[in-house]
This record gives structure tokens, C-alpha cells and sequence, in this order.
């Protein structure tokens, strides 16, 4: 989907014809033997437009022990995407012929597709209290200790 040499031409030559309609990035452990994240790449002649759609399905699965399980309802989500061509945020994206042969013809989803930012939102004022009462609470204590250490001292 992204490597250089002769993966490239085909992939150039393929953009250039416009006959990749589509591709799909699968989640992991979705087939027997493979673990890692699978695709699927549409192909279709006479398109009437030049776009590819990328659709990242990576989200679109339910555990089942070890292995990742497609359910209808996600199945048919992604049909729907396809079917409509639309853009839907952190799950797919048309991409013009334009922004794909910028890319050096790449056609690795998460090049078009932003992956969703799951990290943890910190509220800095919050924290920044919680600091300071922290460092109030030390101070109070470390006045008891000098207190008691003082009493022993005499």
C-alpha cells in the first residue's frame, strides 16, 4: 500500500487509470493466522469521478476471545459509507487523484484517514490546584514534623 519500487508503479498506474474505487482497512485478528490490520481494495472501471474513498473500519469490530468478529452492523456501516461516498470524521475520506499522487501513491488509510485521538484530556487549572494544595498539605506536615523533631531535641 505504500512501498516504493515496483509496488509503487502498480499502484501509479492503477491511480493514474482511476480504477481504484475504494480501500478498506480492516481490524487485526479478523482472519485465522493474521493478526495484523488487513485491506481491501475496490476496483471498479468507467468511475464517474476520479476520488478514491478510504475507509478506516479499524473500529468496526467486537472481541470474541483473541480474535476481532465483524458484526451485520458494522458490516453494513461500511457498505453504507461506500455506497454514499461520503466523509465522516476519523473514518473515511475521498481522496482527489491530486491528493493521492502527492502522497507518492500512497494508499495506506491512516495517510487519509485521521486516527481519533484517544489520549487522556487534562484540565491543566484542575491540576495546577491540585499541585498547590499538595504542596500546602507538605508544608503543613513538614511544620508538624519540625514541631515534634524540636520536642525531642529538648
Amino acid at each position: 500500500m505504500y512501498r516504493g519500487g515496483a509496488e509503487q508503479k502498480i499502484r501509479k498506474y492503477l491511480i493514474d487509470n482511476n480504477y481504484v474505487d475504494c480501500v478498506i482497512r480492516l481490524p487485526g485478528n479478523l482472519f485465522f493466522g493474521t493478526s495484523i490490520a488487513t485491506s481491501i481494495m475496490v476496483m471498479k472501471k468507467n468511475k464517474a469521478d476520479n476520488k478514491t474513498l478510504f475507509i478506516d473500519a479499524t473500529g468496526e469490530c467486537i472481541k470474541v476471545t483473541n480474535n476481532n468478529k465483524l458484526t451485520q452492523e458494522n458490516i453494513e456501516r461500511i457498505v453504507d459509507v461506500f455506497i454514499k461516498r461520503i466523509e465522516v470524521e476519523h473514518f473515511t475520506h475521498p481522496a482527489s487523484y491530486e491528493e493521492v499522487s502527492g502522497n507518492d501513491y500512497n494508499l495506506s488509510v491512516s495517510t487519509y484517514v485521521e486516527a481519533r485521538d484517544t489520549r487522556e484530556k487534562i484540565d491543566i487549572v484542575k491540576l495546577n490546584a491540585e499541585i498547590k494544595e499538595i504542596v500546602a498539605r507538605e508544608q503543613v506536615l513538614r511544620d508538624e514534623i519540625d514541631k515534634i523533631i524540636a520536642e525531642i531535641e529538648v
